[in-house]
């Protein structure tokens, strides 16, 4: 068969390239999988009234409207606009017509680019990054140019040229965690102001910063529409993954094109995940709080038991849902220490290699999949790893 060159390239999705190995594993033990985000809980007990609901209605099934549900856009407005209220700030200026519906964050980045890039033109994206941004960015025909750490203000403007199209930071970050505060967001936006572009912020894990302040005021500037946008997904947050659920947050006229190509490849975000999402941000606050607080007991517990270094496996940076973690040099580099993780220990991780342009023998775990317990024999595989030839 022939087929198109970049469907037979070296992109892969690391999530896929990780379940692969499961079945090289010596299955002595439990699996402990760490690889994928993925929320342990079901969706809150409101979410599954509403939707057995919905789903029982003339209505429940039929097509809605592109731009996403009424109610939800109104909704996801409203919640943007109560973080700024909650922290006594200047009120956000953000209305349901400036809130796109997609199926996923995914998506919402991936036709958000699209939009605002043509194939060979320049975007610059932090490092180490999102492996599905990277990966539709060259797909898409684009080459990213990168931004190493620290992701600040001052980097940004180093990188910049005439030329860029977008930068595109995720805060909490993934893999690493990592937090950009939001004095050093304000900084950064003026930066890509000045310079005449756009800032494309993922905000997939900004309930999960372990505080209630807002990440960023930025809503509240009259300007923010002519170069930001903000990516949001509900995945994490309402434990709604396989709804596939996600938002942009922008310009009028940007989600205007971001429909044109929504329209060629889902139409719209599936109804009943939207509806999902609108049961869980109006009607299912205390059940998420009780979430955000039992993935920062994990990360706490994460923090702890790997301040020890077991088995040489050292923690740089972590947060969110996130470890980010060098491997033991004798282990080979990221890929190695992964594959041998699985095949020798039963703990599947994601090899550093999915997020870094070169090898630097790092791995993601993410803890939030796992209870306290497990956490503590992940910890003690580790060691294992570690002690081993």
């Amino acid at each position: 068969m022939r087929l198109h060159r970049r469907t037979v390239s070296q992109i892969h999705s690391p999530i896929g390239a990780a379940f692969a190995t499961v079945e090289r594993r010596a299955g002595n033990r439990p699996l402990l999988d760490m690889s994928q985000a993925a929320p342990s809980a079901a969706p809150a007990p409101e979410v599954v009234e509403h939707i057995a609901k919905v789903a029982g209605q003339p209505d429940g099934a039929r097509y809605c409207p592109q731009e996403g549900l009424p109610h939800l856009r109104e909704a996801i407005a409203a919640e943007l606009q109560a973080g700024h209220t909650a922290a006594g700030v200047a009120p956000a200026d953000v209305t349901a017509d400036d809130v796109l519906v997609t199926a996923g964050c995914n998506q919402a980045f991936c036709l958000t680019a699209s939009a605002l890039a043509a194939p060979g033109e320049r975007v610059l994206v932090q490092t180490p990054h999102y492996f599905n941004h990277d990966m539709w960015l060259r797909l898409d025909g684009i080459e990213p140019a990168l931004l190493p750490p620290p992701h600040t203000a001052d980097a940004v403007a180093a990188s910049l040229t005439d030329d860029t199209r977008f930068v595109v930071l995720v805060s909490p970050g993934n893999p690493t965690g990592a937090v950009i505060e939001p004095d050093e967001l304000h900084a950064i936006a003026d930066v890509v102001r000045d310079a005449g572009t756009v800032l494309i912020l993922d905000e997939t894990y900004r309930n999960f910063r372990g505080i209630d302040s807002p990440s960023h005021t930025l809503y509240s500037r009259p300007d923010w529409r002519e170069y930001l946008v903000t990516l949001h997904s509900y995945s994490k947050d309402l434990a709604l993954p396989g709804y596939r659920v996600g938002s942009v947050v922008g310009h009028p006229d940007l989600l205007a094109e971001v429909m044109k190509l929504l329209d060629c490849v889902a139409i719209y975000a599936p109804r009943i995940g939207q509806e999902a999402a609108w049961a869980g941000l109006t009607h299912a606050g205390e059940w998420r709080v009780g979430q955000q607080d039992l993935v920062a007991e994990r990360g706490d517990r994460f923090r702890s038991v790997m301040a020890e270094t077991p088995g040489g496996f050292e923690l740089l940076s972590s947060g969110a849902y996130f470890g980010w973690v060098r491997a033991p040099e004798h282990l080979g580099g990221s890929l190695a220490a992964m594959e041998r993780l699985i095949a020798e220990f039963d703990l599947l991780t994601i090899p550093g290699t999915a997020f870094t342009e070169h090898d630097e023998s790092m791995v993601r775990f993410s803890y939030a999949n796992l209870e306290l317990d497990l956490i503590d024999e992940a910890a003690a595989r580790l060691r294992l790893a570690g002690q081993a030839s």
